[in-house]
């Protein structure tokens, strides 16, 4: 004996679903975003991820900071600077690097040069240059220059190694600061503002680069030349330079100089698996306790009722903030906390509503009388008939709990490790993301939580259309 009433296979809902615009636009939404997660979690494992966002061995220290995704450029019309990298221990075209010992002695002469093409419509956000020395006895002397496309050559210091793996900041370094404005103020005159190194090593010396508004960058061929004295004879050097961007990317990257992209990515499975997880969990057992409830009747009844009459007057966001607070709660533990939250919700009275009406129906009767057993009744013939009309309800509860994370999130609250959706967006809030003018930095993320809730309310208002014949369309 089966419960009768309204039976669709899965091949018919998915069929009458695509027939309605919202279902298909949902349907398909949905399927690439858990193609997404899949694919994430395949390419950039848990560990991997994790390590990533947190910046473990230096990884981003050769990315720009703030730097807008790269399809920017195309919206705005510009040709930004993009990062240019140049390694001697990469024999690329424009890369020279030439040690000579000195004859009796043992001391060698270094020569690297730096050749490259600079295109761009802006100029660059900053100037690094990374040292990977061998050294026994003192630490090699150099003597670093720029020359310009016009052939002016300008020494920007001196420069003894703290170390072997030492890196100059020459965008802050206030010797080469010095010596490139000076070659400014020979050039032009004394610039109305201050005007960063960037404009003096990239600018076009007229009048207009004695203002940063005015300033314009030249194109041409720029080199950056490295000379000096190695002392040993196991003594050598390699030489990265790194003239950062201002786009980077298809996400952009953050205030750490970390790739948006891993945390976009990454947000997919976490929302997609926190959503699912709490509305399945949550809507199933919701299920069983309200149907036990309305089935029994009684003080079984009376029990649940007076539970969700509690919490129900809980005050859920405030209680979960507070003990977001005092917990460092890891994603896991913040899904739990909100179904042990949840249990006895509104659904509850919604869906024992209909096992009172339900248990009335002759075909229940008849099974009494056939001498099935209560749980058979209950899970056999009562839940598949009210389980169809609570599916559309499940759906859409998902972006619910999906907001609900990123919220915690937003506010500091959320997994510390993960990067999700709504850890970007308070990393993005406070740094003043908005302010500064770094709209993707906020956009991107919540353009992904607004997919995330288009797509499952689509599908779950088509759904309801399907289960629920009064709201088809003509």
């Amino acid at each position: 004996m089966s419960a009768p009433g309204y039976e669709m296979g899965a091949r018919a809902v998915l069929k009458e679903l695509l027939t309605y615009k919202s279902g298909a636009l949902g349907l398909g939404i949905v399927m690439f975003l858990l193609a997404l997660s899949f694919y994430t979690v395949i390419t950039i494992p848990y560990g991997r991820a994790i390590a990533l966002w947190r910046g473990e061995g230096g990884i981003w220290l050769d990315k720009p900071r703030n730097a807008m995704p790269i399809w920017a450029k195309y919206i705005l019309g510009r040709n930004l600077p993009e990062n240019i990298v140049m390694d001697t221990r990469e024999k690329g075209v424009g890369i020279v690097k030439a040690i000579t010992p000195i004859p009796g002695t043992n001391f060698k002469k270094l020569h690297v040069e730096f050749t490259f093409r600079y295109p761009y419509d802006g100029f660059p956000s900053e100037l690094n240059l990374f040292f990977n020395a061998k050294y026994e006895e003192a630490a090699p002397l150099l003597y670093i220059y720029w020359v310009k496309p016009e052939g002016e050559e300008i020494k920007l210091l001196d420069y003894v190694l703290r170390a072997p793996d030492d890196t100059l900041y020459l965008s802050i370094n206030p010797e080469a600061y010095k010596n490139a404005l000076k070659h400014v103020v020979a050039s032009v005159g004394e610039p109305e503002t201050e005007i960063p190194i960037e404009v003096c090593l990239f600018g076009v010396e007229d009048e207009s680069i004695l203002s940063t508004e005015t300033a314009k960058p030249l194109k041409g061929v720029y080199k950056l030349v490295i000379r000096g004295t190695l002392f040993g004879e196991a003594s050598d050097i390699d030489v990265k330079m790194v003239i950062y961007g201002r786009v980077w990317g298809l996400a952009g990257t953050d205030h750490l100089r970390r790739d948006l992209l891993i945390a976009l990515l990454w947000g997919t499975p976490v929302a997609i698996a926190f959503g699912l997880s709490a509305s399945l969990t949550i809507s199933a057992i919701q299920l069983i306790i309200a149907t036990i409830s309305g089935y029994y009747g009684g003080k079984v009844d009376a029990l649940v009722q007076r539970l969700t009459e509690i919490y129900m007057i809980i005050p859920f966001l405030p209680f979960l903030i507070l003990l977001a607070t005092f917990y460092k709660l890891t994603i896991w533990i913040i899904l739990a906390v909100v179904i042990i939250l949840s249990i006895f919700g509104g659904g509850i009275k919604s869906t024992r509503a209909l096992v009172m009406q339900i248990k009335e129906y002759p075909y229940i009767e008849a099974a009494k009388a056939y001498g099935a057993s209560d749980k058979r009744i209950i899970f056999l013939y009562i839940i598949p008939k009210i389980l169809p009309p609570r599916v559309p309800g499940l759906i859409g509860a998902i972006p619910g709990y999906v907001f609900l994370e990123a919220g915690l999130s937003f506010l500091g609250l959320g997994d510390p490790y993960l990067p999700t959706w709504g850890k970007v967006i308070n990393d993005a809030y406070s740094n003043g993301a908005l302010y500064k003018g770094y709209y993707y930095w906020v956009l991107e993320p919540s353009f992904m939580l607004i997919l995330t809730a288009l797509a499952f309310a689509f599908l779950g208002f088509a759904l309801d259309k399907i289960v629920n014949p009064r709201l088809r369309e003509m």
